[in-house]
């Protein structure tokens, strides 16, 4: 009983921290213990951290930090592609180890062997692909192209002139014209993988249940009802002493497959929106700052209006039941419209000729990505895998 409270205590403390670090900013749980939590974890654990280092090792200590913090977060660097593949090889590593001896099994075909490395080492090669595309630098010989194909609306983008490189700043400029369809495709493949896996393990321990009879075991020799009520803590029980390490895997993939899930959504909201990363955080603040305008010319009007009001005279007292329901001035605020001419429809936005410019750009820099046979070879395993995904659940 003991292990089960402490499941339960990790379980409510592991959501606690998820959801503090994901959702601790909403305004929803401002004033409260997670909002807390969230500044903690994201703010205030680094700055004791520092403070730390600083009374410790004093100030060289403090700068090593900060000197690590700047190429880590602030330089392009290979730290969070390797830690991905880090991620996707121990995991496959520790899967092949623990559930490949029971593979074929009761419910799973040997194919899955196969099946599983195949699609790891296509969610690699998407991944690669992805890390070593053309993010769009904006140089001398190309800013014409951007400047013609993003020009300025003049809401979130100015025409400004670059002090260090003395170029117009196009839009393209401050956003980054990666291949988001090639980051979606990543996201879904990697959000499949981490589904297929976690199934795949679930498969593996019910075959296990059923090949050891371990029901049949519990109803018989030790006299359990059987019915999911009964049965189920003493199952739980032992798969937590015989596969703990697949369960582990199991809540670790399911996580993982729920913020992959974000990230897909994310993404591709932003493709159909035709939107960057950067511009998600312009339009945030134009919209602030025009509601904040807003808010002060109808509360100056409003003011204008009481002023006003008290100093005519012979004016007719208004009735408090009337004055109760009039409208406030403040209240009367025209709604914000978001413009974004960037925006040019769904079927549009998913295939913007403009895209496929920036792809052939790429040529001049000796690459041709459309034609290379590395992308051949890609879409060739990513039909590959596709059937054999099919074929594997049809089984």
């Amino acid at each position: 009983m003991s292990l089960h409270w402490a499941l339960i205590c990790h379980g409510l403390i592991t959501l606690t921290i998820v959801v503090s670090f994901l959702c601790g900013q909403w305004p929803i749980f401002q004033g409260t213990p997670i909002s807390s939590i969230h500044r903690f974890l994201t703010f205030g654990a680094y700055q004791y951290f520092l403070r730390f280092i600083g009374a410790v090792f004093g100030d060289r200590g403090t700068n090593l930090i900060l000197s690590v913090e700047y190429y880590c977060c602030d330089r392009p660097n290979p730290i969070l592609q390797l830690i991905y593949l880090a991620i996707i090889g121990t995991t496959y590593y520790i899967i092949v180890k623990t559930s490949f001896s029971y593979i074929p099994g009761y419910y799973l075909s040997e194919v899955h062997r196969y099946a599983s490395f195949l699609a790891v080492a296509v969610g690699i090669l998407l991944f690669l692909v992805t890390s070593f595309s053309d993010p769009g630098t904006v140089k001398a010989d190309n800013v014409s192209r951007y400047l013609s194909a993003y020009p300025y609306d003049n809401i979130i983008y100015t025409e400004k002139e670059c002090p260090t490189y003395l170029l117009d700043r196009s839009t393209a400029a401050y956003a980054i014209d990666v291949l988001l369809a090639l980051i979606i495709t990543v996201d879904g493949w990697h959000f499949l993988l981490c589904i297929y896996g976690t199934i795949a393990i679930g498969l593996v321990l019910a075959g296990r249940l059923k090949e050891l009879q371990i029901v049949h075991v519990l109803t018989v020799y030790y006299g359990v009802d059987n019915s999911l009520r009964s049965l189920a803590p003493y199952v739980v029980q032992w798969l937590l002493d015989a596969h703990n390490t697949q369960i582990l895997l199991m809540v670790f993939m399911g996580v993982v497959s729920l913020l992959l899930a974000g990230f897909f959504a994310y993404h591709a909201n932003l493709c159909l929106t035709n939107t960057t990363t950067n511009e998600t955080f312009k339009w945030q603040d134009y919209i602030s700052w025009q509601k904040k305008l807003i808010e002060a010319r109808a509360s100056t009007a409003a003011l204008k209006a009481n002023i006003a009001g008290m100093t005519t005279e012979g004016k007719l007292r208004e009735s408090k039941c009337k004055s109760f329901f009039r409208q406030s001035l403040l209240q009367d605020t025209e709604a914000i419209v978001k413009k974004n001419v960037y925006d040019k429809g769904f079927f549009h936005n998913l295939y913007e000729p403009e895209v496929q410019d920036g792809i052939i750009a790429s040529k001049s820099r000796g690459w041709d990505l459309e034609d290379s046979p590395f992308i051949q070879l890609l879409d060739g395993l990513m039909l590959l895998s596709l059937k054999m995904g099919i074929q594997t659940l049809l089984l």
